[in-house]
């Protein structure tokens, strides 16, 4: 039984790497070279958000937040024949009669077809550089309660602040960035300063059985973040808050099982999300299965660390809690 937890752990882990890895909370500069760089701020109080040309900002967008997006577009060649168009994903200003806020001291002519209070516009092809704002308001439903689960879910949604497309309406290059919320923005730190300590911990002197253990943890982290599971990954990434990082062989024995147990903790939040109704009573006895090992780890850690005892207690107390034991 535990070779096929252990399958369907690993199987949920890659999947969720694999989507993760498609989906950043950066985006690049877009899926071309016409966008060679861009600004967004806060269209209300001024205040930066992501500037690709001082590689500057949180880049963090809150849902319902008002923006305003300045790109430069450079246009290789002019085409007269061919209607280029300019699209934002951003709903209507709640304060201004526009969208767009262009300046002919660029030396760029849009033409007649230009219209600042349309979502989408389009122009004739002609060599230069456009230097061009939209200001509007992203929207997206970052989070949702599942009332089946009782959980609260937070994913980032994808939205596109600037698009330049060709004639048949494909994508030229654009500005695409994520919608998220404080709870996703609070992972994404807690996640760049555990990285970060990762890196620091390796070849640093700390038993190698607790870096596997702290690597496998930020992993499965970035996968229950990746299915919404947003809170319980950063109790997971707090969970790695240690006084002192334990150092030798000595500690293998402790830690190396927590590989284990973090993995079927993923793989169980992973195929509940995908809501296998007739594996839940199943997950639910692998679950007390895995509460029962971590009752043994936390009192062998806590004649060891009192910082790791703790840690383990709560996550222990937290399974409990899902199961209702």
């Amino acid at each position: 039984m535990k070779t096929k937890i252990l399958a369907i752990c690993v199987f949920v882990l890659l999947a969720s790497i694999f989507m993760m890895s498609i989906s950043n909370s950066f985006a690049a500069l877009g899926p071309g070279d016409w966008i060679t760089s861009y600004r967004i701020e806060d269209a209300s109080t001024g205040q930066l958000i992501l500037d690709t040309a001082s590689n500057s900002g949180s880049g963090s967008i809150i849902d319902g937040a008002e923006l305003k997006v300045t790109v430069t577009i450079v246009i290789p060649t002019s085409s007269p024949s061919t209607s280029l168009s300019l699209g934002t994903g951003m709903q209507h200003s709640l304060t201004l009669d526009h969208y767009w806020e262009h300046s002919t001291s660029d030396g760029y002519t849009l033409g007649g077809s230009y219209n600042p209070n349309a979502a989408t516009f389009t122009f004739s092809q002609a060599a230069g550089t456009l230097t061009i704002s939209c200001v509007g308001v992203a929207v997206g439903q970052v989070t949702r309660v599942d009332k089946e689960l009782g959980v609260t879910l937070h994913k980032a949604v994808p939205i596109s602040l600037v698009s330049l497309k060709d004639p048949s309406n494909a994508i030229l290059d654009e500005v695409k960035l994520n919608i998220t919320d404080s709870a996703i923005d609070e992972y994404n730190s807690l996640l760049k300063a555990k990285q970060a300590k990762l890196t620091e911990l390796s070849g640093s002197g700390v038993a190698t059985g607790y870096v596997e253990v702290y690597q496998n943890i930020v992993t499965q982290s970035q996968v229950l973040a990746g299915q919404g599971f947003t809170d319980s990954a950063i109790a997971m990434l707090k969970s790695l808050n240690v006084s002192n990082e334990p150092a030798g062989a000595v500690m293998q024995n402790l830690f190396l099982p927590l590989i284990v147990v973090f993995a079927v903790i993923a793989g169980i939040f992973g195929f509940l999300f995908m809501r296998i109704r007739g594996k839940v009573s199943y997950f639910r006895l692998v679950v007390e299965d895995q509460i029962k090992d971590l009752e043994g780890l936390t009192l062998r850690a806590s004649k060891i660390d009192r910082t790791i005892s703790s840690n383990l207690a709560s996550i222990e107390d937290r399974l409990k809690r899902l199961v209702g034991m």
